[in-house]
């Protein structure tokens, strides 16, 4: 018996893939509470997870003892109590690698709309003024990559093609990876790129004294998750305009009306979108039905 306990808004239910799941037991709104999550996947043995929001705690499994695979649509696990999945014997599946590339296309879209100010001159722009002078080139800057997994190599080597200079820290480096202190990184690069899993070693790892290392007119991107950055001391660090950033995600999704974030013409917001094309879409949803296989 699968379930899909939190479609919304849809993305599987309007996917090829789909219609490869054996009649699931298919919810097209969040479950909202650990209970109404309970109740919706108790009975099942595959659970296959669309959003995040839905936290599957040690709780929730300890309620569920037929469940066997949590299949997980995306690559973070911040959401899943991995070591209680363990001890009530689920495995749990994500889908890593599908969506680098559209995510590392999206990190350099940001770095370029925030270091050449695209979108406060296309306001202007339209406002009929005409402002000028106002871009920063990237090629021969320097470009500090935190994070060289799948997404983080292949920003790498988008910002190589640009002609940058590169340097990265990583969790695992590689003997060739070009790794630096991270200190260093962040008091020596133009471009800063987050691409790091958000974990109990990560969670507000950039904060206040991250962003005075920056050097000044430094370029902040986040396609990671929020929770790695203080968002706090990130909207100091923009509100005194030491930095710019392009931000995919954020602490609260979406962002509250009134979000110091919104007023901040610095700052470039998309709303979490950065994996999500047509081709990163259903390349991650086949990969995540598949995962759904209880032989797999």
């Amino acid at each position: 018996m699968i379930c899909v306990p939190d479609d919304f808004p849809p993305v599987l239910r309007t996917s090829s893939a789909f219609r490869e799941l054996p009649q699931p037991f298919y919810f097209d709104s969040l479950p909202g509470s650990e209970d109404v999550l309970i109740s919706r996947i108790q009975d099942s043995e595959i659970v296959l997870n669309i959003r995040s929001s839905s936290k599957f705690t040690a709780r929730v499994f300890a309620a569920c003892p037929r469940l066997k695979v949590l299949s997980v649509w995306g690559t973070g696990t911040d959401h899943v109590d991995l070591e209680a999945a363990a001890r009530h014997g689920v495995v749990v599946r994500t889908t890593p690698g599908v969506s680098a590339i559209s995510i590392a296309e999206h990190a350099l879209a940001l770095t370029l709309a925030a270091a050449r100010r695209i979108p406060a001159l296309d306001a202007a722009t339209r406002a009929g003024t005409w402002p000028r002078g106002q871009s920063v080139q990237l090629y021969g800057k320097t470009c500090g990559i935190i994070g060289l997994g799948a997404i983080g190599r292949q920003f790498l080597r988008l910002a190589n093609g640009f002609g940058m200079r590169t340097i990265a820290w990583t969790m695992h480096p590689r003997p060739d990876d070009p790794v630096v202190a991270l200190d260093e990184l962040y008091r020596t690069s133009d471009v800063i790129s987050l691409h790091l899993r958000l974990s109990d070693k990560t969670v507000g790892m950039i904060g206040e004294r991250e962003f005075a290392l920056m050097k000044p007119g430094a370029v902040f991107v986040n396609t990671a998750r929020g929770a790695i950055v203080d968002e706090a001391a990130l909207v100091e660090a923009l509100q005194a305009g030491k930095i710019a950033a392009g931000l995919d995600v954020f602490t609260v999704e979406p962002l509250p009306a009134g979000h110091p974030l919104l007023a901040l013409p610095n700052a470039v917001l998309t709303p979490h979108c950065a994996g999500i094309t047509p081709e990163a879409l259903e390349a991650g949803l086949r990969m995540a039905v598949e995962n759904c296989h209880l032989d797999h």
